[in-house]
């Protein structure tokens, strides 16, 4: 974890992945996707409170993992609320660009907060495996389990709903991943089993399970939030701007086309090729047809930077000056 700031355009829906640590553009940028990111936060945060009370009279280190995830999924919110509340600021003449790299700083701290529940999660699942300890009110655990089923459950159903209405992929991913949750939920409930039927390293074990499903979300969230900080793009984004440059009257090719994200904003660079008998005005006005063209075909752009190149000297190679190393 884009629409542009003047304009309003209509867009087909685009499929696009979404971990924890970034700011999907539907959420961010409707008042009923942020609506539905406080809301989902509250649900989780209530099922973290009441499986924790239950952890404290219970002993269960199975359940103490399944809490700490779903704690984990809950304060997640909290990084990208301040981060879309610091995007809203106008760019001044120290942050020319504005603010959106705020955005990327919430996704490391969100990851280190995933993170640091995994260790804390896997030390006590070790520690009891290798010391083991009386698991007490089992049928508490049994209750616990239920309520963090039922509570990821209904974020799910509310996530899914949401996301349809404002076209988040991202969100109904979300859904889909908290279902999941519900899931190593109920993985407590088997560990609770286990340990009525006199195998009390099941409890353990159980909390060993839900660390490595916490690790595979870091794994996942790091790896986005990475390719994001390295101005990385879907693929599909460049070829979507490619074929919008195509709906612009006599431009002749595209030669370079550069894109990354600022937070939930898409910035873009192009080279677009066109007659070489154009005046000056005849060529502005050609990269404002682009510049429009791009604006209204490709979802989510802010901002778009057009370089005239004649048919001659097109592309990048051509602006090379010699001897100045600072074009390599």
């Amino acid at each position: 974890m884009h629409p542009h700031d003047d304009h309003e355009h209509d867009h087909d829906e685009s499929s696009q992945s979404h971990t924890h640590g970034l700011i999907d553009p539907p959420i961010s940028t409707t008042q009923r996707g942020v609506w539905a990111l406080k809301w989902s936060f509250s649900g989780l945060f209530l099922t973290s409170v009441l499986q924790t009370v239950i952890v404290m009279f219970t002993g269960s280190v199975a359940l103490l993992a399944d809490t700490i995830h779903n704690l984990g999924d809950a304060t997640t919110a909290i990084p990208l609320w301040l981060a879309f509340t610091l995007e809203r600021r106008q760019p001044s003449r120290r942050f020319t660009y504005g603010l959106g790299r705020v955005e990327e700083l919430a996704g490391v701290s969100i990851v280190l907060i995933i993170g640091l529940s995994a260790l804390l999660a896997g030390y006590e699942s070790i520690r009891r495996l290798l010391n083991p300890e009386p698991v007490t009110n089992l049928w508490a655990v049994v209750v616990a389990s239920i309520i963090g089923f039922l509570g990821n459950e209904g974020v799910a159903l509310f996530r899914i709903r949401v996301g349809k209405e404002i076209g988040s992929a991202a969100f109904i991913a979300d859904g889909y991943h908290a279902r999941a949750d519900g899931l190593a939920s109920l993985a407590v409930f088997g560990g609770a089993l286990g340990v009525w039927f006199g195998f009390p390293l099941a409890d353990p074990l159980i909390g060993l399970i839900i660390t490595m499903v916490i690790v595979r979300l870091v794994w996942q969230s790091a790896s986005a939030v990475c390719v994001c900080m390295l101005d990385g793009v879907d693929p599909d984004v460049v070829d979507e701007i490619r074929h919008a440059i195509g709906h612009a009257e006599e431009v002749q090719g595209v030669s370079e086309v550069r894109a990354r994200w600022l937070g939930h904003r898409l910035c873009a660079e192009v080279n677009v090729t066109v007659g070489s008998g154009l005046s000056v005005e005849q060529g502005h006005a050609m990269a404002m047809r682009v510049r429009h063209s791009l604006l209204q075909h490709v979802r989510y752009l802010s901002n778009a930077t057009i370089h005239i190149d004649p048919a001659a000297a097109s592309g990048e190679a051509y602006h090379g000056i010699e001897n100045h190393s600072h074009d390599d």
